[in-house]
């Protein structure tokens, strides 16, 4: 991420941050960042979808000296006490975990909603205990709903569609709350369709983009739910990895207690996203050249049509996507081709 990017006080203080979910995709990038910047991190995880690896790549990838500086609790976020452990002596927490995926939801929505509602309450309970300075979560653009404008406007939601859906709703709600009721200063994200390096491929609720990159590779079945023309706003990681840092920092006093899109404002349909796929690996898998996915039934739960608009973070925040989705999937393509082939 270019410094002038950086909030200035990053730069000058090193400060302490907890990441919960810091063995997942999002937050090992996090985790990554902030070492990088000789900051203090405590992570939590119950690896219950994150990975050790993901953690061992970071350790490869920064100095022994900030390395020394990550102290690693393996805990869940349903238990009280193990928040507030997490939380002593905490600046800022960037709260990550969570059970992601509709389909997940779907099926399991209890403990979608044990993890993403109980546990994040914990979180919120804890952080206001231990008198953090700021709580930045990640919500979803899913809170969208069933509301068929475009691009999506932060103050304009719609019915949820899906058990995930309604708690990460809930989890702004409760925010909310807590800002009026105890000044708990927060900011929540909206994350829209994030992708990148150490993102998970296996499994029955993988991302689309690192599951097909793994079927072109593999030269396997890749399959498209619908008939390709469902759009979305893919978003780089380091782009959401810049909004969570200027959004601990920020200190401009109107962009606290505020709901933020993170994406790059764009519009991708998945035909158009599987060319670009195609494009970017076909040099070294002469294979794809003829490749052609399987088109099955629409999934149960998915927005048709999605698209940020992101003036309130760029007004607010000083958020500027570095990364287009061409950009990202050719800054990441070593990594997928080394860890999916």
């Amino acid at each position: 991420m270019p410094t002038s990017l950086l909030p200035p006080q990053l730069l000058r203080t090193p400060a302490t941050w907890l990441i919960t979910g810091v063995a997942g995709f999002i937050g090992s990038n996090l985790l990554e960042a902030l070492l990088r910047l000789d900051q203090r991190v405590i992570g939590l995880d119950n690896f219950a979808t994150g990975h050790r690896y993901n953690l061992e790549q970071v350790r490869q990838l920064v100095t022994p000296e900030q390395w020394a500086g990550f102290r690693f609790i393996d805990g869940d976020i349903r238990d009280l006490p193990t928040c507030q452990d997490a939380c002593s002596g905490v600046d800022y927490v960037l709260h990550q975990a969570a059970l992601g995926s509709v389909p997940r939801s779907l099926d399991d929505p209890i403990t979608s909603n044990q993890t993403n509602i109980d546990g994040f309450l914990n979180m919120l309970v804890a952080a206001r205990d231990q008198r953090v300075k700021r709580f930045v979560y990640a919500a979803s653009s899913s809170t969208y709903g069933d509301h068929p404008g475009l691009p999506k406007v932060e103050q304009v939601i719609g019915k949820p569609l899906s058990p995930y859906a309604v708690t990460k709703y809930v989890n702004e709600l409760y925010a909310d709350v807590f800002a009026r009721s105890y000044g708990l200063q927060s900011i929540g994200l909206r994350y829209f369709n994030v992708f990148g390096p150490r993102q998970d491929p296996n499994g029955a609720y993988a991302a689309v983009i690192p599951k097909w990159l793994a079927a072109m590779i593999g030269n396997q079945p890749l399959y498209v739910n619908g008939d390709g023309e469902t759009t979305r706003d893919f978003c780089y990681v380091q782009n959401v990895v810049q909004a969570n840092l200027l959004a601990a920092c920020s200190e401009n006093a109107d962009a606290i207690n505020q709901v933020y899109n993170v994406a790059v404002g764009g519009r991708t349909s998945l035909n158009q996203l599987l060319a670009m796929m195609q494009q970017v690996l076909l040099p070294r898998y002469p294979h794809l050249a003829d490749f052609k996915p399987v088109y099955r039934d629409f999934r149960a739960g998915d927005v048709r049509h999605s698209q940020a608009d992101i003036g309130k973070a760029e007004c607010l925040l000083g958020y500027r996507p570095t990364h287009s989705i061409q950009q990202g999937l050719a800054e990441a393509i070593d990594w997928y081709v080394a860890h999916l082939a």
